[in-house]
């Protein structure tokens, strides 16, 4: 035996065939795609990349939501618009509003001076009528004969008719001869001497020349109320006295002008 046979060898195991042919495959492998990489990279270098992104689909679920959203939006604007017209319309409103009440009290104010105006006319009015009622009333009892008893011609012919028609009744619209109303008798006294009245008290109070109460004469028409809208007649007879068909409970009477002071007279004589 050798005197090195006893120490383990310093060289390196012999490795088996199979083991160096598996590692040279793989090292043409490597070198096989590396070489490929080469290639490819030198390709790559040489044409632009064109890189394509795709944007993602939208699900069931969020287009839902999208639409809503963008609905939600459209009534959101519309409820803005429709409110803003409100506002418009509550401003066009009350400004109208303001111009109606300045012309109400405009239209009260000249209602009133024109109420104002007419009660100061009807005082003043009845204030002329009844000085001349008063002067009238001393006229009739301070009077003298200078009536009926004078009275000639036309005159007395109206006079004593109607005179002849004291005591009859008095129905309204009546025309004679057994009952009369204020204008009917009148027109039938006047009837007597040729002379043709309207047949209502209103145009009878306009049939002549107007006189004052303080210058009566025998035939003059009297009348109560205003001239042209008269409401009842009757014919002075003289001496401060008057004949008429006055009313239901009366009938035809003599009066004298104190009874019921006449507003007026007129002369168709």
């Amino acid at each position: 035996m050798s005197h090195t046979a006893h120490i383990r060898s310093h060289r390196k195991p012999r490795r088996s065939a199979s083991t160096i042919a598996m590692r040279a495959g793989v090292a043409g492998g490597v070198l096989s795609t590396l070489a490929v990489a080469g290639a490819s990279g030198s390709a790559n270098a040489a044409e632009p990349v064109t890189q394509t992104l795709e944007l993602p689909t939208l699900t069931a679920d969020v287009a839902t939501q999208v639409a809503q959203s963008a609905d939600a939006t459209q009534l959101a604007a519309a409820n803005y618009e429709l409110q803003a017209e409100r506002d418009a319309a509550a401003a066009n409103a009350a400004k109208q509003a303001k111009a109606d009440l300045a012309e109400a009290k405009k239209k009260a104010a000249e209602a009133k001076r024109k109420a104002e105006e007419a009660a100061r006319k009807e005082a003043a009015a009845r204030a002329s009528r009844n000085a001349e009622r008063t002067t009238l009333s001393t006229t009739a009892s301070t009077s003298t004969s200078t009536s009926t008893s004078t009275a000639t011609g036309s005159a007395a012919a109206v006079i004593a008719f109607a005179k002849a028609q004291i005591g009859k009744s008095y129905v309204l619209g009546a025309s004679g001869p057994n009952a009369w109303d204020c204008s009917g008798l009148v027109q039938a006294a006047f009837k007597q001497v040729g002379i043709d009245l309207p047949r209502v008290s209103q145009s009878q109070s306009t049939a002549g020349t107007q006189v004052s109460l303080s210058n009566l004469q025998p035939g003059d028409i009297l009348y109560w109320g205003s001239a042209g809208s008269a409401y009842h007649v009757a014919i002075y007879v003289g001496d401060g006295m008057f004949v008429g068909a006055q009313n239901p409970s009366t009938g035809i009477v003599e009066k004298p002008l104190s009874y019921d002071p006449p507003t007026g007279a007129v002369r168709v004589l």
